[in-house]
């Protein structure tokens, strides 16, 4: 079992290094529902991971004699080339020199966001975004193919999970226990994220997709 959390590690932290979930978060922390939007956020992201990886588990993708099988090989095949273009389209797509980051149009709204609305966002940022789907697919595609028992397998993707989400977490966690003082730490690292969001983002793509996309091939090879 401690084989297989190495080898979920890198997607764990692929996932954990999202700058769009963690400006989100950090956005609902200066909004006037701070805590209960943020908790909610937080709750969405978290079963949009564990309810991702869960049904990856179900289809499974069991070890045969000879180690994973083609199966799990080639839907990391696919994930890598995917994150290799999307890389590329995001860094095509950086500000340049002298362009002002954007925020989406979206993040302008989430002052007036809802408890739901909170919820569906976090479950959309984490359980539909291509980047950090295709990751929870490879990681929970990496538990099946391991040969562990059903038990294991639950306890490695729990652990998936609650990795792959302290970046969102800590931000929400820091609001409640130090409130205010908080306010200008956060305030900094939501302007820099803003700032290179789409160069984190293609170079998190291009790395990750090389990975997910070497552990395939040499999976089919």
């Amino acid at each position: 079992m401690g084989a297989t959390i190495g080898a979920i590690l890198a997607s764990a932290v692929g996932v954990a290094i999202s700058p769009v979930p963690i400006i989100a978060v950090i956005l609902m922390l200066f909004s006037g529902a701070a805590t209960r939007n943020s908790l909610s956020f937080l709750v969405g992201w978290l079963v949009g991971l564990l309810g991702a990886g869960l049904i990856v588990l179900g289809i499974g993708f069991a070890e045969n004699e000879e180690g994973p099988t083609t199966a799990s090989g080639v839907v990391k095949i696919l994930i890598g080339a995917l994150f290799v273009a999307l890389g590329v389209k995001q860094w095509s797509s950086r500000p340049g020199p002298g362009e002002e980051a954007q925020m989406p149009g979206w993040m302008a709204s989430i002052d007036d966001f809802t408890m739901g609305k909170s919820l569906g966002l976090g479950l959309l940022l984490s359980a539909v975004n291509p980047k950090n789907l295709g990751l929870t697919i490879a990681a929970a595609s990496t538990i099946s193919a391991a040969g562990l028992t059903s038990g294991e397998e639950i306890t490695v993707l729990v652990v998936f999970v609650l990795l792959a989400s302290l970046t969102v977490a800590i931000p929400v966690v820091a609001n409640l226990i130090a409130g205010e003082k908080a306010a200008p730490t956060l305030d900094s690292m939501k302007g820099w994220l803003i700032a290179n969001n789409a160069t984190v983002t293609a170079v998190l793509f291009v790395v990750l997709g090389a990975k997910v996309l070497g552990d395939g091939i040499s999976i089919v090879a």
